[in-house]
C-alpha cells in the first residue's frame, strides 16, 4: 500500500464527519441509483409512448432489450479499461454518454431512433458497474466486500422502486419526452461530482485518513499492471460458473424490469397510477433483499471463514426460495396475493447481489474490474433475450403468467452449478502468463 507520506503523495487527513471511504461509497450508490432509472424509465414510459410511436409487444420487447446488446459488449472491454486506465476517468466519460442517451430519447419519433437511443444508453453504461467494482476493490476492506455490493445494488433497486412513480410525475409534469430530459440532466450533475471527488489511489485522496488506509488493501499502480497483465483466457475460463448462475438470476430480472408495469397493467386492467404503485412495491422488496444480502453474507463470512458458504450457498438457497415465491403465480387471480408473491421472488433473488459481486473481488482482486465485466455480461445477454421472449410469449399466447415458469427454471439450474463457482479458491496470478 503506498504510504500517505510517500512523494507525489498527500499527507493523510484527519478523521472526518464524513470519512472519504463513505463519500465514495455515496458516490457509488447513487450511480447505482441513477443507472437504473434511466434505463428502466423506458418501461414506464412505454406505457404513453407504446401507442404514439405505433409499437407492437415484439417491437416494445426489442426497445426494451436494445440496450443490452452493447451493454454485453461492454462489460469485459469496460472491465479491463476500468483496471487499465482508472475508474475516476473510465466512469466519467462513460456516464456523459449514458446523459447524453437519456436526454436523446426524450427526442425519438420512430421505433428506429428510439432503438439507436437505447443502443448509445448501452453503450455509456456498459463499462459502470464492472468499473465500479475496480472503484470498490481499492476503496473497500475485503471483510466489507458484500456489504458494500449489497448497499450499492440495494440504491439500484430503490431506482426500480421510485422509477414507475417518479416517471408518472415527470410526465404529468413535462411529458413523457421531458422526463428522459430531466433525467439526462441529473445524471450530468453526479458526473461532475465524480470528477472531482474520487481519486483512483485512495493514499492520493486529500480527505483519507490513516485509519480508513491500514484497513484498504495493496494499490496496484498503473506501471504494476503493465508488468502484470490481464490473464484473459485463463480468468475467463475461471468464472463461467459465475458468468451462467449470474445469467441466471439476470433472466428474472430482466423480465421483472422491462414487464412489470405492462403485467399489472394488462393482466389485473389496472390504470396508469396503480400499475405503477404495485410494481413499486415489487421492486421495494429488492431493495431490503440486497441490503440484507450483503449483511448476510459478510456476517457469515466473519462467523465461518468460509467463503463458499458465504457466497456460494446463500445463492443456492436464495434461488430455491425466489422459485417457490412464483408458485402462487399460477393458483391465485388474488391481485395483493399476486403482488406478495412476486415481491417475495424478487426479495430473494436479490438477496444473491451482494455475495455475487463479491465473488469477483474474493477470486481475482487484482483483476476486479474486468473479473465482474465478465460475470456481468450474464445478466447482460439475459437482458437481450429475456424480454423479447417474453414479449413473444404474451403477443402469441395472451397469458401474463407462463413466462415466469421460465424463470423458475432458471433458478434451479443456476442453483445447481452454483456449487461450481468456488470463491474459496483465489485466482493464481503468478502462474498466469506475462502476456495477453
Amino acid at each position: 500500500m503506498s504510504s500517505p507520506t510517500t512523494p507525489g503523495v498527500l499527507p493523510a487527513a484527519r478523521p472526518s464527519v464524513f470519512p472519504a471511504t463513505r463519500v465514495v461509497l455515496l458516490l457509488l450508490c447513487l450511480m447505482y441509483l441513477l443507472t437504473y432509472i434511466d434505463r428502466v424509465n423506458v418501461s414506464t414510459a412505454a406505457l404513453v409512448f407504446e401507442k404514439e410511436l405505433g409499437l407492437s409487444k415484439v417491437q416494445l420487447g426489442f426497445v426494451f432489450s436494445a440496450f443490452a446488446y452493447p451493454y454485453l459488449i461492454f462489460q469485459m472491454v469496460g472491465g479491463y479499461l476500468g483496471d487499465r486506465f482508472g475508474p475516476r476517468k473510465v466512469l466519467t466519460i462513460c456516464s456523459l454518454l449514458w446523459a447524453a442517451a437519456t436526454m436523446l430519447t426524450g427526442l425519438v419519433t420512430t421505433f428506429t431512433s428510439m432503438i439507436i437511443a437505447r443502443v448509445l444508453l448501452g453503450l455509456g453504461e456498459g463499462a459502470t458497474f464492472p468499473t465500479a467494482t475496480s472503484a470498490m476493490s481499492n476503496w473497500t476492506k475485503p471483510a466489507d466486500r458484500g456489504f458494500a455490493q449489497g448497499l450499492t445494488h440495494a440504491f439500484a433497486r430503490i431506482g426500480n422502486s421510485v422509477t414507475p412513480p417518479l416517471i408518472i410525475a415527470l410526465i404529468a409534469w413535462t411529458g413523457w419526452r421531458g422526463s428522459f430530459v430531466v433525467m439526462g440532466g441529473v445524471s450530468i450533475l453526479w458526473v461532475g461530482a465524480w470528477f472531482f471527488y474520487f481519486r483512483d489511489n485512495p493514499a492520493e485522496h486529500p480527505k483519507i485518513t490513516t485509519e480508513e488506509l491500514s484497513g484498504l488493501p495493496v494499490f496496484m499502480d498503473r506501471a504494476a499492471q503493465l508488468r502484470n497483465p490481464v490473464p484473459w483466457r485463463r480468468l475467463f475460463v475461471r468464472m463461467l460458473p459465475v458468468t451462467f448462475v449470474y445469467f441466471c438470476y439476470g433472466w428474472t430480472l430482466w423480465l421483472f424490469l422491462s414487464w412489470l408495469p405492462q403485467y399489472f397493467k394488462n393482466q389485473h386492467n389496472l390504470d396508469l397510477k396503480s400499475s405503477a404503485l404495485f410494481s413499486m412495491a415489487v421492486f421495494f422488496a429488492g431493495v431490503v433483499g440486497d441490503t440484507l444480502g450483503g449483511m448476510l453474507s459478510d456476517r457469515v463470512l466473519r462467523k465461518t471463514g468460509s467463503r463458499k458458504k458465504a457466497r456460494s450457498h446463500l445463492v443456492v438457497i436464495f434461488f430455491l426460495c425466489s422459485l417457490a415465491c412464483m408458485i402462487p403465480l399460477f393458483f391465485t387471480q388474488n391481485l395483493n396475493l399476486l403482488a406478495l408473491s412476486l415481491g417475495g421472488a424478487f426479495f430473494f433473488a436479490e438477496m444473491t447481489i451482494g455475495p455475487m459481486w463479491a465473488i469477483p473481488m474474493d477470486i481475482a482482486p487484482r483483476y476486479a474490474g474486468f473479473a465482474s465485466g465478465i460475470m456481468n455480461s450474464g445478466s447482460a445477454l439475459a437482458a437481450i433475450l429475456s424480454p423479447v421472449i417474453f414479449g413473444y410469449i404474451i403477443q402469441k399466447t395472451g397469458n401474463w403468467s407462463l413466462p415466469f415458469l421460465g424463470s423458475m427454471g432458471m433458478f434451479l439450474i443456476g442453483s445447481i452449478v452454483a456449487f461450481w463457482m468456488k470463491p474459496d479458491d483465489a485466482f493464481n496470478v503468478e502462474a498466469a502468463p506475462k502476456t495477453v
